[in-house]
């Protein structure tokens, strides 16, 4: 019966973003038992070290470091095939079908953004973290559009979908731009001629995965020594894996990948990931924290300024007839998908370690260490519960079955 069970949570639409949240709600209540957290501040700062020939994985790292670059890079490898295969395949195939969701995409990234920077300009210190309210976690902000069922209008899921991509790409540029370090120019030339040779593998007609992701993995590590952040490595893979060839499974490698990858991510590196990274140590760190600039800023960023940021852009457009809505929808269900975008949970915690890293001084303040993971849950929750009301009292209730006669 349990079997059974489980079985049936993990077939769910929901499940990957009820798992993110059990995984949250764990990470803090371990981090917050004295008999359990030293064991969680353990497995965090376990070493990890391993070689690939000349390169190395530097013993300096720890368990933490890895998942946030190692592992995450496994999700942006996903990213990146969704971002290809929508690009040549699907909803962003074609310029019309990008305006819409790519207006929204940009006021979604611009207002929190805007609203992070107007919070903290006493503070030049804390506007290092003004990427961090502009992510959004599509597998929390698509679970709980899941919850619905085929309340929801498809138009609807698809923009979502597709926002969410295109918040992705925008992420990844973000990360690329402005959370890279010290430029190794040796290491980047690595990377460089290791994209090269991926290149090559795509024109040359390899349909194979092996070379491509042996390939793929030497690739990240030249990029962790070139100074860019080395999930990016995931994103230039995914965009060198074919997808119009078939491969020797009978389908393209990059639709093999993908589907293989989905259940590992969704399952395993993305609640692992919010594990080491939610759990919020409250001893030392007062009820004020939450009224610290950097927490405010990133609460009023998700909650105000993403459902503001996707609803202005969007109505302005239609106003100006360069977009309309997705067919079947309604302005109040509309809005109820525009508080969901600020669900940024799991991205908005990698911005924010990339944004306040743990090992540097500069940041060893509370506000900086438990002030972003504060914000980030507080603003993604307020979303989550607001964004589901709203969809609850909008969306069509559906034809009830018809009563029994006694």
């Amino acid at each position: 019966m349990l079997i059974k069970w489980i079985k049936n949570f993990f077939k769910q639409e929901a499940a990957g973003g009820i798992l993110l949240l059990i995984m949250a709600v764990l990470a803090i209540t371990v981090r917050n038992i004295p008999a359990l957290a030293e064991y969680y501040e353990g497995i965090l700062h376990a070493p990890v070290h391993f070689t690939f020939g000349p390169l190395h994985y530097d013993p300096a790292h720890h368990m933490l470091g890895f998942i946030n670059d190692g592992l995450m890079a496994i999700f942006f490898l996903l990213v990146g095939m969704e971002v290809k295969r929508e690009i040549v395949q699907g909803e962003l195939s074609k310029v019309s079908q990008m305006v819409l969701p790519g207006v929204a995409a940009v006021g979604g990234m611009v207002a929190p953004a805007a609203v992070f920077v107007v919070i903290n300009l006493g503070n030049p210190t804390n506007l290092a973290g003004w990427a961090i309210p502009s992510a959004t976690d599509i597998a929390f902000a698509l679970g709980v559009l899941s919850l619905f069922g085929k309340r929801v209008p498809v138009a609807l899921k698809m923009f979502l979908m597709t926002l969410a991509v295109l918040d992705d790409l925008g992420a990844v540029i973000i990360i690329a731009l402005f959370y890279s370090g010290n430029i190794s120019m040796v290491a980047l030339g690595t990377a460089a001629g290791l994209i090269a040779l991926l290149y090559l593998f795509n024109r040359a007609g390899v349909v194979t995965l092996k070379p491509y992701l042996w390939v793929g993995l030497f690739l990240w590590l030249a990029m962790e020594h070139s100074g860019l952040h080395a999930t990016l490595a995931g994103v230039i893979l995914a965009f060198m894996i074919p997808l119009k060839r078939i491969g020797p499974s009978g389908v393209a490698p990059l639709v093999r990948l993908g589907h293989e990858l989905h259940v590992l991510v969704t399952f395993g590196v993305l609640p692992l990931f919010a594990f080491v990274n939610a759990g919020v140590p409250f001893e030392g760190t007062s009820m004020g924290i939450v009224v610290e600039p950097v927490t405010l800023g990133i609460m009023g960023g998700l909650f105000f300024g993403k459902q503001a940021g996707v609803f202005m852009f969007t109505w302005v457009g239609v106003k100006l007839k360069l977009v309309s809505l997705p067919k079947g929808v309604t302005w109040p269900q509309f809005y109820g998908v525009c508080m969901l975008c600020g669900i940024g949970f799991t991205m908005s915690l990698f911005l924010g370690g990339l944004a306040f890293p743990t090992d540097n001084p500069a940041y060893a303040d509370p506000r900086f260490i438990a002030g972003p993971r504060v914000g980030i849950l507080i603003g993604s929750l307020v979303s989550a519960v607001g964004g589901y009301l709203l969809l609850n009292l909008t969306l069509d209730k559906g034809k009830l079955p018809p009563k029994r006669r006694k």
